[in-house]
C-alpha cells in the first residue's frame, strides 16, 4: 500500500512539472536578428552527372581498305591487250570528267587525278615483261586495296552477266519484222528530285504531263499491246522476234542487221521509268519454273512455248526502254565503248566510275548448247565503265560478256557470288592513312 502511495506522488510531480510554462529570455533592445539566420535552410544542389552526348553509329563504308597481309593475288586470266583497250576508254572519260570527285573509299578522299594516275601505273607494270612474282610485288607496293563490303557487310558480291544482242530487223514495217524499237518521245519528262530535295540526292523520275500534274510515263502493257506511241513516228527500226526485243530491252544496247546487209548499232537512251520486275521471279513465284530449272535459257524456252500468255508475262516488268542511233557500241554510262569480259556495270552511287578494279569468281564451261558442264575460278583486272537498272547498292556487279549468241550463253549462265576490289595508287606523304586528311 506504502508503495502505491509513492508512485502516484511522483506521478502528480512529473506532470505538474510538464504543465509549467517555459520562459525564455526576451531579446535584447536594439540588437538586430541577421536575415540569414531568419532564413530557411536550403540544401547545397547535388551536381548532375555529365553524361556524354549520344554517339551516332558509324555507317559501314560500301569499301573497306584491305591489310597488306590479306590482299589477293592478282592473277589475270585474259590478254593483256583487251585490258590495255578497256583502260583507254576510261581514260578518256577521265579527261571529259576532270572536274567531278572527290570519291569516297572507306576513310580516304579520293580524286579523278588519282584515279586515272592508277590505271596508267598498272599498265606500266604489267607490260615491263618482269617475272610474275614480281609484279605481284610491284603491284602490292604501288597500290592500296579497297574490297566491297557487299550486300551483306560480309564482302559477299553477285556477279551476273550481260551481252549486246544482234538481231535481224528493217527500217520499215513488214509482214515480217512488225515490232517497232522506239526512241525517246518528247512527251517523257525526267525530274531529279536532288535539285529539290538534298535528301532525293541521285532520285529521279519519269513521267508525262496530263491535266498540269506529272504522272507515271506509259507502261511496257500500253506500249507494247495498246499501242499508246503508234503513229508519232518514233520507231528507230522494226524487228521480227518480240521475245529478243524484250531481252535487248533487259540488256540496254545493241545491233541489228539490216536486210541489206548493214548493221544498225542502237544504245539505251532512256526508259519510261516503271520499275523493274523479272520475269523469272514471276514464272517460279507462279509455279511455272521449278527452281532446279530456272535459267535464262529456261525462261526463254518457256516464253517460246507460251506465245498467246506473252502479253501478261512480259507486261509484268512494267519497265520500258528506249533507244537511240550510235555510230559505235555498245556504249557504256561513261559514254565510252564497252570492252568484252574487262567492262563491268556497277551502281554509280557507290563506286567511281572509269575506276581500276579486280575481281574473283565462278564462271561455267558451256557446251554448243549453253548448258554448262562445268564451273571453274576466274580472276581478272576490269574497268567499271557501266550502270544497269538493277545493279544497286554495293553487292551487284554485272560483267560485259560481248556480242553474239555465244556471249548471250555465257551471260544467261553466270550468276555467281565472288569479290571486287578497287585499286588506287598509295600517295607519297603516307599512303591511304594520310587522305582523309584531303576535304
Amino acid at each position: 500500500m506504502f508503495h502505491k502511495f509513492v508512485l502516484f506522488v511522483v506521478a502528480l510531480y512529473f506532470l505538474a512539472g510538464c504543465a509549467a510554462p517555459v520562459r525564455r529570455p526576451a531579446p535584447r533592445p536594439g540588437i538586430p536578428i541577421p536575415p540569414e539566420i531568419l532564413a530557411p535552410i536550403v540544401p547545397p544542389e547535388i551536381p548532375k552527372p555529365a553524361f556524354p552526348p549520344p554517339v551516332e553509329p558509324k555507317p559501314v563504308s560500301p569499301l573497306v581498305r584491305v591489310p597488306d597481309d590479306q590482299l589477293p593475288l592478282f592473277a589475270d586470266d585474259m590478254d593483256l591487250e583487251s585490258l590495255e583497250t578497256a583502260v583507254e576508254k576510261s581514260l578518256q572519260y577521265y579527261k571529259r570528267a576532270a572536274g567531278n570527285g572527290p570519291f569516297r573509299m572507306d576513310d580516304a578522299r579520293i580524286t579523278v587525278r588519282e584515279l586515272r594516275d592508277s590505271l596508267t601505273d598498272l599498265l606500266e607494270i604489267l607490260r615491263s615483261g618482269e617475272p610474275e612474282e614480281v609484279r605481284q610485288a610491284q603491284i602490292r607496293e604501288t597500290f592500296d586495296v579497297y574490297q566491297s563490303t557487299g550486300a551483306d557487310g560480309r564482302n559477299t558480291v553477285l556477279f551476273t552477266g550481260y551481252f549486246e544482242p544482234i538481231m535481224k530487223g528493217s527500217l520499215k514495217k513488214t509482214q515480217e519484222y512488225r515490232y517497232p524499237v522506239y526512241k525517246a518521245p518528247d512527251d517523257a519528262i525526267t525530274v531529279n528530285l536532288g535539285k529539290f530535295r538534298d535528301r532525293y540526292k541521285n532520285e529521279q523520275l519519269i513521267g508525262r504531263v496530263k491535266n498540269r500534274e506529272l504522272i507515271p510515263y506509259y507502261s511496257r502493257g500500253e506500249i507494247e499491246d495498246q499501242g499508246f506511241l503508234s503513229g508519232r513516228n518514233l520507231e528507230l527500226a522494226w524487228v521480227g522476234d518480240r521475245i529478243d526485243l524484250f531481252f535487248l530491252h533487259t540488256q540496254g544496247s545493241g545491233k541489228i542487221e539490216l536486210t541489206n546487209g548493214r548493221l544498225l548499232q542502237i544504245g539505251y537512251a532512256m526508259s519510261n521509268g516503271r520499275p523493274f520486275q523479272s520475269v523469272a521471279r514471276f514464272l517460279l513465284d507462279a509455279g511455272k519454273i521449278s527452281p532446279q530449272e530456272i535459267s535464262y535459257q529456261a525462261v526463254k524456252q518457256y516464253l517460246r512455248e507460251h506465245p498467246d500468255d506473252l502479253p501478261e508475262l512480259l507486261g509484268h516488268n512494267e519497265s520500258f526502254v528506249f533507244f537511240r542511233v550510235v555510230e559505235q557500241g555498245p556504249v557504256g554510262s561513261i559514254g565510252e565503248i564497252l570492252t568484252p569480259g574487262r567492262s563491268i556495270a556497277t551502281d554509280a552511287a557507290v563506286f567511281p566510275r572509269g575506276a581500276l578494279a579486280f575481281i574473283r569468281a565462278r564462271k561455267p564451261v558451256l557446251d554448243k548448247e549453253g548448258n554448262a558442264l562445268s564451273w571453274i575460278p576466274f580472276s581478272r583486272f576490269v574497268v567499271s565503265q557501266d550502270a544497269g537498272g538493277v545493279i544497286k547498292g554495293a553487292g551487284r556487279v554485272d560483267l560485259f560478256c560481248g556480242s553474239g549468241s555465244e556471249a548471250e550463253m555465257l551471260a544467261g549462265s553466270l550468276k555467281e557470288r565472288g569479290e571486287l576490289y578497287f585499286l588506287v595508287k598509295k600517295r607519297a606523304n603516307g599512303g591511304a592513312d594520310q587522305r582523309n586528311a584531303r576535304k
